[in-house]
């Protein structure tokens, strides 16, 4: 019976430590950004502003923004540039969001366009504008493809003239391991590490 214990025991330190570290690593990469702090998403007053706050984050792909508002009375609109210039809230392009509570997660780098859905809010500045860094870790780095390759083609000899052969494309080398499989070989020897220390420490 007490082998059984000493068996549970072991399991459950491992359980737990497995679920801890997969906790970190989940949390360890994006950065949630509530947008007017503990007034929400609101028209701004003399000591809010939204464009200076946006240029004094730094934004990256897996980041996300959270709008916190009143339900019903105010909301969310994803739209273009012209759209944000002219806080344009008809738009038929403009992604809507009237839940109170928005999170948008940036997906890509470069500008993101919010205004209220408000316009009357929109033309007292209840607007931001977001740029979300480009990737630089070369994570996602493909090698391109001969259908975006940007090879000049020459052009045709004059008659009677052989063409010259293409330029054979440039060499390109396989792109570093990716962040996943880092991230998996770190955990997998974090668990393993955790394992053996768990198990030298209950025998």
């Amino acid at each position: 019976m007490a082998n059984s214990i000493h068996k549970n025991n072991i399991n459950a330190v491992f359980v737990l430590g497995i679920v801890c570290v997969m906790l970190l690593i989940q949390k360890s990469g994006a950065t949630d950004f509530a947008i007017g702090g503990s007034r929400g998403w609101a028209v701004p007053d003399s000591s809010t502003h939204y464009s200076q706050w946006a240029e004094g984050n730094r934004f990256q792909i897996g980041d996300s923004i959270v709008f916190n508002y009143s339900p019903g009375q105010d909301s969310v609109l994803r739209v273009t540039q012209d759209d944000y210039n002219n806080c344009n809230t008809d738009s038929p392009s403009a992604e809507k969001y009237s839940d109170g509570h928005t999170a948008f997660k940036f997906n890509q780098s470069g500008p993101f366009y919010f205004i209220s859905g408000n316009k009357d809010n929109c033309l007292k500045n209840e607007k931001v504008l977001v740029i979300v860094l480009a990737d630089r870790s070369n994570r996602n780095a493909t090698p391109p493809s001969p259908s975006n390759s940007t090879d000049m083609t020459p052009s045709p000899a004059p008659s009677g003239e052989a063409s010259p052969p293409p330029t054979p494309a440039p060499e390109t080398s396989p792109p570093p391991p990716n962040a996943a499989s880092s991230i998996f070989m770190s955990f997998v020897g974090s668990v393993g590490a955790f394992a053996a220390s768990s198990t030298l420490l209950l025998l």
